[in-house]
């Protein structure tokens, strides 16, 4: 058969010799050249797969010229997680050819074990497709060792187990993957504990700033415990429901605490992942409700936006219903139905909070109001003993910004001491009109009194940070006159 001209030009072409070829054959004395010559060529990317040496040596299970390429010491550095037109990493590369000994050495340099390709395959993936065809587990054991998760799923929703069943069977595999899975969701359980005891500890050192409301702290350590056993349950590989949002009511006099534990509830339910974000967003009719027709809509809808993944807090909700029936739409109705109608959306918390008797218009204005709030909480009146409690906290829990910040209570301030003189210095209707009201002012009231006792001459740093008993009675008298 005659050679025409085109196939003896081609026939006569010498071999072209480059980077990715001396990668295939091994010849490191040829590569090494050829980076010496032009470092760029470290990275090169191939016309056909877009891959770099690495990915060629690590196929070929190239160990000598693998490390050479990761200790390469120019001003580039190679490219560790490069991926090839189909999203794989020289990681990736080895795994699908059964090289096991490159694989080692890339994850001894770091190389990412869960690293996915486009079709959502990590190396695992390919070395059991790997082994079901060569009969070789060695790569798939050599992943294991790094902790490859036999767990992750493909695109196709498939985990490196599951590819078993479509080739024709190997028992020792299986029982190799089997065996790590056990054991990872072992150790996945384990952490996952150990995480659950540190949030429990974060949970009730938040709680230990709470006074009273015995059955709100309760109800906090329920959902608290619910929520991290869930952690645990999906650590071991356990499908479980997800919880919906607490919507709740606060119910309660001026004083209280509603606010101050709203603050505390985004912290919490943040933490034990109610909700993807702290934040509070603090409300009242005014913030919600137009004076036109068409205004409340957007106006209550850019607050929702704005509480998006925390807590929405409305203060004194009851306000938005009005006291008595009117032929006129009232605009306050409108706000509560916007709030309503995303409450099932998941996207928010939302507090209604107010006091305890106006807060039954708000229950009752709405047929799906106590379908969505499920958690009603009475705040009582503070006594005596839990005002003196809170001055304590107040005092121990002071921001830079305070003004008290950088003070403190004398030893003879026992909340023994602190509780006798509020119940000497206030009658039962100002500690039910104020509540916790009376701590703040009482306290800048004593720093005063302490800044007028003090004399100019004094040098003792400890007289001048060290509030007393005196202070203290003088600030409650102040305020109380």
């Amino acid at each position: 058969m005659p050679v025409n001209q085109d196939q003896r030009s081609r026939s006569n072409k010498p071999n072209v010799i480059t980077i990715h070829s001396c990668a295939q054959s091994g010849d490191l004395s040829a590569l090494q050249k050829k980076l010496q010559e032009n470092p760029s060529l470290l990275n090169e990317r191939n016309a056909v797969m877009a891959q770099t040496p690495l990915h060629v040596a690590s196929a070929g299970n190239k160990v000598d010229i693998v490390k050479f390429l990761l200790n390469w010491r120019g001003s580039e550095k190679v490219e560790l997680e490069a991926r090839n037109m189909y999203g794989e990493t020289p990681l990736h590369m080895a795994a699908k050819n059964g090289s096991s000994e490159a694989a080692r050495v890339l994850l001894d340099h770091g190389a990412l074990v869960e690293s996915k390709a486009n079709n959502g395959m990590t190396p695992l993936h390919l070395a059991v497709w790997y082994s079901l065809r060569a009969e070789d587990c060695l790569t798939v054991k050599t992943l294991l060792e790094y902790n490859a998760d036999c767990s992750v799923k493909d695109n196709d929703g498939m985990t490196p187990l599951n590819h078993l069943s479509q080739g024709p069977g190997n028992e020792k595999l299986r029982e190799l993957l089997n065996w790590h899975l056990e054991e990872q969701r072992k150790r996945r359980a384990i952490e996952a504990c150990t995480e659950t005891k540190a949030k429990m500890a974060q949970l009730e050192d938040a709680i230990s700033n709470i006074v009273g409301l015995h059955e709100l702290k309760l109800q906090l350590r329920k959902w608290a415990k619910g929520m991290l056993l869930d952690e645990k349950r999906r650590a071991l590989g356990l499908k479980v429901a997800s919880r919906r949002s607490p919507h709740m009511a606060f119910l309660g006099n001026p004083g209280t605490g509603k606010t101050m534990v709203a603050r505390i509830l985004g912290k919490l339910l943040h933490m034990v992942g109610i909700i993807p974000t702290d934040k509070v967003t603090e409300v009242q009719r005014t913030d919600l409700v137009g004076e036109f027709v068409g205004h409340t809509g957007p106006k209550t809808r850019k607050k929702i936006k704005e509480a998006e993944g925390g807590i929405l807090f409305v203060d004194e909700a009851y306000r938005l219903i009005p006291m008595q029936k009117s032929d006129d739409k009232d605009y306050g109705l409108e706000a509560l139905e916007e709030i309503m109608s995303v409450m099932d959306a998941g996207k928010i918390v939302v507090i209604f909070a107010g006091y305890s008797e106006p807060m039954k218009r708000v229950i009752t204005s709405n047929e799906g109001f106590s379908r969505r709030v499920t958690k009603f909480f009475v705040f009582d009146d503070f006594n005596s003993e839990e005002l003196a409690q809170i001055v304590h906290l107040k005092m121990n829990n002071q921001d830079i910004v305070s003004l008290l910040y950088g003070f403190k209570l004398h030893s003879s301030c026992t909340v023994e001491a602190v509780a006798k003189l509020i119940e000497k210095g206030t009658t039962e209707k100002q500690r039910k009109e104020m509540n916790g009201g009376i701590v703040d002012p009482m306290l800048v009231n004593a720093r005063e009194n302490l800044d007028l006792r003090l004399d100019f001459e004094c040098t003792d740093s400890d007289d001048l940070v060290t509030i007393t008993l005196e202070d203290l009675e003088a600030g409650l008298k102040s305020l109380t006159q």
